[in-house]
C-alpha cells in the first residue's frame, strides 16, 4: 500500500511538472515571438505584383531581330486561329489580351493563334517570307484567373512545317508537366538514318522521334495560388548544326530558367526548311474541371533573347486585388536587382488602401546598390516582391521575387 501511494504521489508529480511545462512553453512563446504564433493561427493570402506599368514605345518596335509582336489592343492578321480580344484583361492600364480561358469539360478553349514566317510552305500569311531561321525566341506573359484550377495540357510550341499537308520536321512543345508546372517536349520529324520526313501530317505523333521531357520547372505556374497574375514565360529553340547534336530548347519563367535540353537532335541533317511558325494555344485533353479564364498577353517571336517588359524609371506597381475577409489594412514592397533578392535597392513605406505605387523617393527609401539615388538605373532589370496585412493586424507572408522588368 506504501508503494501505491508512493507511485501515485510521483505520477501526480509528473503530471503537474507536464502542466507547468506546457503552460510555461506557451509564456516563453508569447515572450519572445507572439506576433509570429498569431500569424500562424490565421493564414493571410500572399499577394503579387499584377503587373508593371510599360513604357509607350516597347524596344520590339522597329528591332531588325523581331518577327512578330502583338499586345492585342487590335486584332492582327494571323495565319490561323480563333477567339476574340479581351479588352477587360491586359498587362497594363490599357489594351487587351487574347482570350485562351475554357468553359467547364471543354478540350479545345476559347482561343488559338498561329504565326508562320520564313520559308513556310504554301500561301498563307507569311512573315518575312523566303527568310530561314534556324534559331527562335518567343514570349508571352500569362495569367491565370484567380482561383484556377488544373493543368491544360497546351501552351505554345515553335514547329518547322515541311508540306501544304502540315508535315512537320521538328516541334519545340510547351506543355503541362506534373504538378502544375510547365515542361520542354522537343520532338524530331526526320529519320535519323534517311534525313527523310517521317510525318505525314501535322501532329503525327506516331512517327515523332520523342527527345525526352524532364525534368519540368520548379515553377507551378497552373496553381491556385499562383492565379491571379501575370507571369512572364519565354522560350527558346534553336536547331542542331546538320549531321550534330547540338540542339537547344529552353524555358524560362519570370526571367529564372526552368528548363533546359541541350545535345538536341532535332532535324538529322535535313535543311530544307527552318523553324517556320510559332502557336499559342489552349487545349485540355481531359477537358477543364471549370469555367475559368487565362489570358496571354505582349507576345514576341524573335531570333535573339526577349526578356520582360521595359518600364520608365520610376515605374507605376499595381498589386493584385485583396480577397481575405475583411479589408486590406497595408501592403508593402521591396525591389532588387537579382531575383533571389540579394541586393535590394528599393524598401516602400507601409503603403494604405490604393494598390499601386510609383517607385520614387515619396513612397520609399533607395538602397543597397542604389542609395542615395531617385529612381532606377536605365537598362537593368529589376525584380518585385510583397506582401500585405488585413484588418485584423496580420501581416501575409512575403511573395517570392518575381514580375521582372527592364528599365528603359
Amino acid at each position: 500500500m506504501k508503494y501505491l501511494a508512493v507511485k501515485a504521489e510521483l505520477i501526480s508529480c509528473v503530471v503537474f511538472i507536464v502542466f507547468l511545462r506546457c503552460t510555461d512553453s506557451t509564456s516563453d512563446d508569447s515572450k519572445t515571438g507572439g506576433d509570429q504564433q498569431d500569424n500562424l493561427s490565421e493564414y493571410v493570402e500572399i499577394p503579387h505584383i499584377d503587373f508593371v506599368e510599360m513604357s509607350k514605345i516597347q524596344p520590339h518596335i522597329g528591332d531588325e531581330s523581331i518577327i512578330w509582336y502583338d499586345d492585342f489592343s487590335s486584332e492582327k492578321d494571323y495565319m490561323d486561329g480563333y477567339g476574340v480580344i479581351d479588352s477587360n484583361e491586359n498587362f497594363g492600364t490599357s489594351g487587351g489580351s487574347i482570350d485562351m480561358g475554357f468553359n467547364k469539360g471543354d478540350v479545345d478553349g476559347r482561343g488559338n493563334r498561329k504565326v508562320a514566317f520564313g520559308d513556310f510552305p504554301g500561301n498563307p500569311s507569311v512573315i518575312n517570307q523566303g527568310q530561314q531561321y534556324d534559331e527562335v525566341y518567343w514570349r508571352i506573359y500569362v495569367k491565370h484567373e484567380h482561383g484556377w484550377e488544373g493543368a491544360p495540357a497546351k501552351m505554345s510550341r515553335a514547329t518547322s512545317i515541311v508540306s501544304d499537308n502540315w508535315q512537320q520536321a521538328m516541334i519545340a512543345h510547351v506543355w503541362s508537366g506534373a504538378n502544375n508546372s510547365i515542361t520542354l517536349d522537343p520532338a524530331r520529324g526526320v529519320d535519323g538514318q534517311t534525313d527523310q520526313i517521317k510525318t505525314t501530317k501535322y501532329n503525327d505523333f506516331d512517327n515523332l522521334y520523342w527527345l525526352g521531357n524532364k525534368p519540368a520547372s520548379d515553377f507551378q505556374i497552373s496553381a491556385t495560388e499562383e492565379s491571379g497574375y501575370w507571369v512572364l514565360v519565354e522560350s527558346r529553340a534553336k536547331l542542331n548544326t546538320p549531321g550534330m547534336d547540338d540542339g537547344i530548347n529552353q524555358l524560362w519563367i519570370d526571367g529564372r530558367l526552368e528548363a533546359e535540353r541541350k545535345n538536341l537532335n532535332f532535324r538529322g541533317s535535313y535543311t530544307e526548311h527552318g523553324i517556320n511558325a510559332v502557336f499559342l494555344e489552349s487545349y485540355w485533353n481531359n477537358g477543364s474541371i471549370k469555367t475559368q479564364g487565362r489570358w496571354f498577353d505582349n507576345f514576341v517571336i524573335s531570333t535573339k533573347p526577349i526578356g520582360p517588359v521595359v518600364s520608365p524609371e520610376n515605374p507605376t506597381l499595381y498589386k493584385t486585388p485583396y480577397h481575405e475577409p475583411g479589408e486590406l489594412s497595408a501592403w508593402e514592397i521591396e525591389l532588387a536587382s537579382d531575383y533571389e533578392g540579394s541586393d535590394v535597392v528599393f524598401q516602400s513605406n507601409v503603403l494604405g488602401k490604393e494598390e499601386k505605387v510609383v517607385v520614387e523617393e515619396n513612397s520609399g527609401v533607395f538602397k543597397g546598390s542604389l542609395k542615395g539615388k531617385t529612381a532606377l538605373s536605365s537598362g537593368k532589370i529589376y525584380f518585385i516582391r510583397v506582401r500585405q496585412k488585413n484588418s485584423k493586424g496580420k501581416w501575409s507572408d512575403w511573395s517570392r521575387w518575381h514580375q521582372g522588368f527592364r528599365v528603359e
